[in-house]
């Protein structure tokens, strides 16, 4: 698969405080990849960076296995790098006329974008009428004008209710699905794991680990049991075979073993013939939330 973008050992200062330290990452074509840290980990500088807003005090990148970016590159680039900034007096359509005129392209795709953000039906309405997620969609909407490939947001769902999230996220994937290369920057971990293909994890400028979402998961067994006496069974799960770790979390036993070690049916005998009879045995995959809070803490 071609990569649409290679970052090679990128690190940047601002003045003495290092935002980034020798980043590199491979971000293959037609992915959703998405950039998670806390706020202050590097997220919104890389963005910068790789749209040429900032300059990298050291190291490289370079788009399409090759190109290095100038302004023929960009124009196959949209970006939603900030709060939506658009005229609050005029209509959704005529903000985004100026957009294309700013851009050099596009003022024929206005209303098939309108369309794929479902706001073609209010594209007469002023700016200041919509809600917060609506000026969210009409922001992505300009991002697409040109018919970019690839697509780079910065925490394209901050702030948003619960409705305006799951909106932003099925248009996400509906991007995705004709093609597009997502590239998106988030603190929300839960949105990333349900949204993206790919992750990286920042922490104070430091790369912590990066792959496809199921691979960065997926190196762990992790079984929760519960039983009437916990402190009994707690006691009983430390004898279990091949377990890497075991602790108690509230009313529940977490055993976690190596990918592909957990048995339930060995592990609800072994309670059994010890006399403790199980009330719940549940095989977890790792969330991206364990695994976030395990590689930065």
């Amino acid at each position: 698969m071609r990569n649409v973008l290679t970052i090679d050992s990128v690190t940047k200062y601002y003045g003495r405080v290092r935002a980034l330290n020798k980043v590199s990452l491979t971000i293959p074509a037609g992915c959703i990849y998405g950039i998670l840290g806390p706020n202050g980990s590097g997220k919104t500088t890389l963005l910068g960076i790789i749209m040429d807003i900032l300059k990298p005090t050291s190291g490289r990148y370079e788009f399409y296995e090759g190109e290095t970016p100038n302004h023929q590159v960009r124009k196959r680039i949209g970006t939603l790098l900030e709060t939506p900034n658009f005229y609050h007096y005029l209509s959704a359509e005529r903000n985004l006329r100026i957009a294309a005129e700013i851009k050099g392209r596009g003022a024929e795709q206005i209303g098939e974008v309108l369309s794929k953000v479902n706001l073609y039906e209010r594209r007469r309405s002023k700016f200041s009428t919509f809600s917060l997620g609506m000026k969210q969609r009409l922001a992505i909407a300009s991002a697409l004008l040109g018919d970019p490939d690839v697509l780079v947001f910065d925490e394209p769902v901050n702030g948003l209710d619960p409705e305006g999230i799951a909106e932003i996220r099925q248009l996400i994937k509906n991007l995705a699905g004709e093609g597009k290369t997502i590239i998106m920057a988030s603190h929300l971990l839960d949105e990333v794991e349900k949204v993206c293909s790919h992750v990286a994890i920042l922490k104070k400028g430091e790369l912590l680990t990066a792959g496809k979402v199921d691979e960065v998961l997926a190196n762990e067994d992790i079984v929760e049991v519960e039983a009437r006496d916990i402190a009994r069974l707690y006691e009983v799960m430390q004898g279990v075979n091949s377990t890497l770790r075991v602790y108690r979390e509230d009313n529940s036993v977490i055993l976690h073993f190596e990918q592909g070690a957990a048995d339930t049916e060995a592990i609800n005998k072994y309670c059994f013939d010890r006399n403790i009879t199980l009330t719940s045995l549940i095989l977890k995959n790792k969330s991206l939330e364990s695994k976030f809070l395990e590689i930065t803490k």
